[in-house]
């Protein structure tokens, strides 16, 4: 088979292969490390420091792709108990689907209660699963049937939920404790707790009334190293026969302050707005910037028309100071026409439970960098 061509070698959003992949080698040998040794990972970080990338690549060293099976369930948009059991069952089903010639058989010899969703395609014959969340009847059920279908599996499997921490946001209120009594009576399934809300996170694995407290090694995610950065995105350009002067990748990353996704996705505009033997230099960082932001423009007039004027104001104003410190002082309030001390906190809550907004303990920004720059210039 032909290997894909990467036309860009600044992927952004997903995880290709390990040449795409800068660094993090001391969190990989760290991560592989502790689920080798039969210990479950709590992976805390921001979003978009390269947590899902840094599982993606974790999955496919040879250590975890020989031995285990591996799972990835994103639980980011769910609400309820009965939402994650359908995630997580489909992500199983459709990872070991390819894998084993029996996989429709055991699957449904175990997971009885999804049995309404085998069907089998009428052209190929090939088995099928077509469930929808309405078909989970009874979630504790079919939460069961999927403990002892991986716990039954013939190599130990390795679960990684991302943002985890939603399940304490569920409507029903008890399931932390499911969970923590399902994954504690694991033999030979693993699993990595991957989320981006720290103060929630933290609460969950190192809160003694909590469940999950000790349940888990704790592992956190800094920004990539400046100059371990600055090597893999010049290489990156030379390989494809283009140029970048290293001063302007420092630049992109003291831009956005390390932060992965932001850079990968500045640096694929730079790339795109390099000929083929040019040097991309610093006099393209405004241009790239239009470009980014521009091409999303749609979508943040869109976010903006869902918050409630207030919310607006106190979004707009931090996006304007850029570190917003003191947004309650008389001096902030003033400085941008703001309402009352008790209005901008009130406003203040839900853009951070949202995450249009984030707080590291001494000052607000507005969380996504392009989002920022765009309100800093049409407003």
């Amino acid at each position: 088979m032909q290997k894909p061509t990467i036309l860009n070698p600044f992927v952004v959003g997903r995880y290709v292969s390990e040449h795409y992949f800068c660094d993090r080698e001391k969190e990989t040998e760290f991560l592989v490390k502790q689920v080798e040794n039969g210990r479950n990972v709590a992976l805390i970080s921001p979003r978009r420091m390269g947590k899902t990338g840094l599982i993606w690549h974790c999955f496919s060293q040879p250590r975890f792709r020989d031995n285990f099976h591996t799972f990835f369930v994103d639980i980011y948009s769910t609400t309820s108990l009965a939402e994650f059991v359908y995630l997580l069952g489909k992500s199983i089903y459709e990872e070991l689907k390819p894998k084993r010639q029996d996989w429709a058989e055991r699957f449904f010899q175990i997971i009885r209660s999804l049995r309404v969703g085998f069907k089998l395609d009428a052209v190929t014959g090939e088995p099928g699963l077509d469930i929808g969340l309405g078909d989970i009847q009874v979630p504790e059920t079919t939460l069961d049937e999927i403990f002892t279908y991986l716990e039954d599996a013939d190599r130990p499997c390795l679960v990684a939920i991302d943002e985890f921490q939603q399940i304490s946001s569920y409507e029903e209120k008890n399931v932390e404790a499911l969970l923590r009594t399902h994954i504690q009576q694991c033999k030979h399934t693993q699993f990595i707790f991957s989320g981006s809300k720290r103060h929630l996170m933290s609460n969950m694995f190192n809160s003694s009334s909590k469940p999950f407290y000790q349940s888990a090694i704790s592992m956190s995610l800094a920004p990539i190293p400046l100059e371990a950065y600055v090597a893999f995105a010049s290489g990156l350009f030379e390989e494809r026969g283009k140029h970048v002067e290293p001063g302007l990748v420092e630049a992109v990353y003291q831009r956005f302050e390390g932060c992965t996704w932001f850079m990968q996705m500045f640096m694929n505009e730079l790339f795109a707005l390099t000929a083929p033997g040019a040097l991309c230099g610093i006099d393209k960082l405004e241009t790239a910037m239009t470009n980014v932001i521009r091409a999303q423009e749609e979508s943040y007039k869109d976010l903006l028309s869902h918050l409630a004027p207030k919310q607006k104001m106190v979004l707009q104003a931090i996006a304007k100071e850029g570190k917003a410190a003191g947004i309650t002082s008389a001096a902030f309030i003033k400085k941008y026409n703001l309402p009352s001390a008790s209005s901008v906190q009130s406003a203040v809550k839900p853009l951070l439970r949202n995450d249009w907004v984030t707080h590291d303990g001494e000052a607000y920004r507005v969380y996504d960098y392009f989002f920022a720059e765009w309100l800093k210039i049409e407003y």
